[in-house]
């Protein structure tokens, strides 16, 4: 019998090879065996290629089993590595840790026809495995994903097919951002009005036009707390982490409305429309003591040493005019706005550290503390020591009055603030705007849903390096890997979020898998065998010659080049 041509598996394997003459094919007779590692890995085998095939796959005893899974941390196959072997005789798959062993069980579900990733059989499928022999682990540790579900709210279940798509793609990381001016999206038992009236606001922004447009529809939606523990148990039980994102000090108008108290400028309805607005929330003890009990709550639902604050885009006009903030400024000396920002996200900083948990912000946590030349001082600092003022803070993790050493950086503003960061000696997680936005246009055709930002094609997602340029070794490694970001502002159904959303997470997935140089025209044909994979799950992916008819939505205008 001639060798077996590879099948079109992504993200690409480290190394995998043809193997021995000999297929395999599973049949009602087909056995798996399982250690006690592995348990987890057999129950999604059986449960999810079993509903697709119509086959049990019962568990066997090793002897006799044609499918054999194990855990060998002393394998040599490093952190979330396996080993896939594939003959005649029958399937190995051997991981270093379960997770490693889940990657392998998704890798051979690639190897049977696309019809194995339907939720039922139809019709009389060969469900033949071909002889191989693959050995992988990923480049990076963080692959991720921000889903932001503030904007518009995503119903359980469709974050629940959110997390299988993501763990089909070996992605290991969902960013929940659940708080944003549009919406408060988690229950908070000792604040109950922040989903009883922040969770909906009256209406919604359509596109990205001057003066904007509404829907004039209502719009809404919490998780319970028993919500998200199902969400966050889902999750782990395909080694995706989810980490939390409570957003502060800026992007608060649904905590203000809930609380006015919160906030500057009394009472105001929870946000309407798309942008970055001067609402803030006030830095008194009150408030730092009200989003400690939050976090409080938080860190009870999700166990992910990482919980996300946000940070970004916070304006300061309403503490130039604030006697609080201002009297905040002079009492811990600090030197302006910037500052104080810095200051608020360190109160919370030390209070997460506390109970055990890493912070984590965007670029903006930095202001304030780290400049352009690499000197971790607070601007006061190099100001008293007669340093220009303009020095060009980029964001910081100042080593004497900045954030804790462990707290992370998510880079969004270019690669810049990673870059200072990684250089402070912060970890470090890269999701530019340019690559990394999948609301930005996949073409220049005027026919895309509400084309916002620049141009971010699959081809651009494959092609990103996520360690910038310039960085040292050492430095590089504080890179612990990449994200994309999902932002929701246009996207308003499961629809939508699909025709956004794929396949340049496909392409993404290899970006932080796969090691070695990438070849767009050599991922393309694997791409396209891997649509017929979305397909089967039902995912309205974009095609890639342009979107269809009912992709767009005429008269509605976006924003950016």
């Amino acid at each position: 019998m001639p060798h077996t041509s590879l099948p079109s598996l992504l993200p690409r394997p480290a190394s995998a090879a043809t193997g021995e003459p000999g297929s395999l094919t599973l049949t009602q007779t087909t056995r798996v065996s399982a250690d006690a590692s592995a348990a987890g890995v057999l129950a999604w085998l059986q449960r999810e290629v079993g509903a697709a095939t119509g086959l049990p796959l019962a568990a066997g005893d090793e002897d006799s089993a044609q499918i054999r899974l194990s855990v060998d941390p002393r394998a040599g196959l490093g952190r979330e590595g396996y080993r896939l072997i594939v003959d005649g005789e029958g399937a190995i798959i051997v991981g270093h840790d379960p997770a490693g062993l889940f990657y392998g069980a998704q890798t051979l579900r690639q190897l049977l026809p696309a019809a194995a990733y339907r939720r039922a059989p139809t019709g009389d499928t060969a469900w033949t495995l071909p002889p191989v022999s693959i050995t992988d682990a990923p480049r990076f540790r963080w692959r991720g994903v921000m889903l932001d579900v503030a904007r518009h709210f995503l119903p359980k279940h469709e974050v629940l097919r959110f997390i299988d798509l993501m763990a089909l793609h070996k992605l290991n990381v969902l960013h929940l951002h659940l708080t944003d001016d549009q919406g408060w999206r988690v229950q908070i038992r000792r604040y109950p009005k922040l989903t009883e009236s922040g969770s909906w606001r009256t209406r919604s922004q359509q596109g990205a036009g001057r003066p904007p447009t509404f829907d004039g529809r209502p719009h809404g939606g919490f998780y319970t707390q028993d919500d998200i523990r199902e969400i966050v148990a889902y999750a782990d039980a395909r080694h995706v982490s989810v980490v939390p994102e409570i957003d502060v000090p800026g992007h608060s108008q649904a905590a203000i409305h809930a609380y006015p108290e919160l906030g500057e400028s009394g009472d105001i309805p929870v946000g309407t429309q798309w942008g970055i607005f001067d609402e803030v929330l006030a830095v008194t003890d009150h408030v730092l003591d009200f989003y400690k009990n939050v976090f409080d709550e938080v860190i009870e639902l999700f166990p992910s040493t990482y919980v996300h604050v946000g940070g970004d885009e916070c304006p300061k006009t309403q503490w130039r005019d604030s006697p609080s903030a201002q009297q905040r400024i002079r009492d811990e000396g600090l030197a302006d706005e910037n500052e104080l920002q810095s200051w608020f996200i360190r109160q919370l900083d030390a209070h997460l550290a506390k109970r055990g948990r890493r912070l984590l912000g965007w670029d903006e946590i930095l202001e304030g503390w780290l400049w352009e030349d690499g000197d971790a001082r607070t601007g006061a600092e190099r100001r008293a020591e007669g340093s220009s003022e303009d020095g060009g803070a980029v964001g910081g993790g100042g080593r004497r009055e900045g954030l804790r050493p462990d707290a992370t950086v998510m880079s969004w503003r270019g690669e810049e603030g990673g870059i200072a960061a990684a250089r402070a000696g912060h970890d470090v997680v890269m999701s530019p705007t340019h690559t990394s936005y999948l609301d930005y246009k996949q073409s220049e055709s005027e026919d895309e849903p509400v084309p916002v930002g620049t141009l971010l094609r699959v081809e651009d997602v494959y092609l990103a390096e996520p360690v910038p340029a310039g960085l040292t070794a050492e430095e590089a490694e504080r890179v612990l890997g990449a994200q994309v970001n999902v932002w929701t502002e246009h996207m308003d159904t499961p629809r939508r979020l699909d025709y956004m959303v794929f396949p340049r997470l496909s392409a993404f997935a290899e970006q932080v898998w796969s090691t070695g140089p990438r070849d767009y025209a050599e991922f393309e044909p694997r791409l396209r065998a891997h649509l017929d994979r979305l397909a089967a799950l039902g995912v309205e992916y974009r095609p890639l010659d342009g979107p269809r008819p009912w992709h767009t939505r005429p008269g509605l205008v976006g924003w950016g080049s």
